[in-house]
């Protein structure tokens, strides 16, 4: 097996002396590896997510991308992996309102684009709404697309400076059960053609049987579903 792409270690998280969210957290995600964690609104999956995405320090305990242990990093050297290696999706889609569909997807190539990516983005972007179906929708502000078209921008958002991790956080809690079934088949198919892992933090039982593996967070751990456990 190849070396995980996202290796947690014993990870713990308070906040303050007594609030604990996290204890002895232990998690690994492989390169192409789609992963579900599941649990109650409280249970600690958001800041999870911002654990692994290097948005929150962990209290005690490991957290390694690429086999590279995230404490050692500076702020701009995590800065500079969350824009290059990892892509975020929320619930709030935070698209800019005044931007069209095209403008958004954009915004994260314009702080160190990976590569030559500034020059081929404008391209790339194009051709990434057309993969998810907006081909027609380039020009269209937020206010101008439904609620799944947004979501979908957002996905490609993400997308667009070809992260290997995308981390979404609740994407389906906003759409309704048909929306939910696209975004689910959306998300699978863009981890089979661009190769990037996903692990998606949800309420929706339906989402999460969509991926590999499922794992619920309760009791402040991570569990495994025993019928995903590979």
């Amino acid at each position: 097996m190849s070396q995980p792409l996202v290796q947690l270690q014993n990870v713990d998280k308070r906040f303050g002396s007594q609030t604990e969210v996290l204890r002895g957290v232990a998690l690994e995600v492989q390169p192409r590896d789609t992963v579900a964690v599941l649990g109650p609104s409280g249970s600690g999956k958001s800041t999870l997510l911002n654990i692994i995405g290097g948005l929150l320090p962990p209290s005690s305990g490991k957290v390694l991308f690429d086999g590279e242990d995230l404490q050692g990093r500076s702020a701009k050297q995590l800065a500079a992996l969350r824009n290059r290696e990892i892509g975020f999706i929320f619930q709030a889609h935070h698209l800019l309102p005044q931007c069209s569909a095209l403008e958004n997807v954009l915004v994260p190539t314009l702080v160190h684009p990976p590569g030559d990516l500034r020059t081929t983005a404008p391209d790339r972007a194009r051709a990434l709404l057309e993969e998810v179906g907006l081909g027609d929708r380039l020009q269209h502000r937020p206010g101008q697309l439904s609620g799944g078209e947004q979501q979908r921008v957002a996905v490609v958002r993400a997308l667009i400076n070809q992260p290997r991790l995308l981390l979404a956080d609740e994407p389906t809690g906003s759409l309704d059960e048909e929306a939910t079934d696209h975004l689910g088949d959306l998300l699978c198919a863009l981890n089979q053609r661009h190769e990037v892992a996903l692990l998606v933090v949800t309420h929706s039982r339906r989402l999460a049987a969509r991926m590999q593996r499922v794992l619920t967070l309760r009791d402040r751990s991570l569990h495994e579903d025993a019928d995903t456990a590979q």
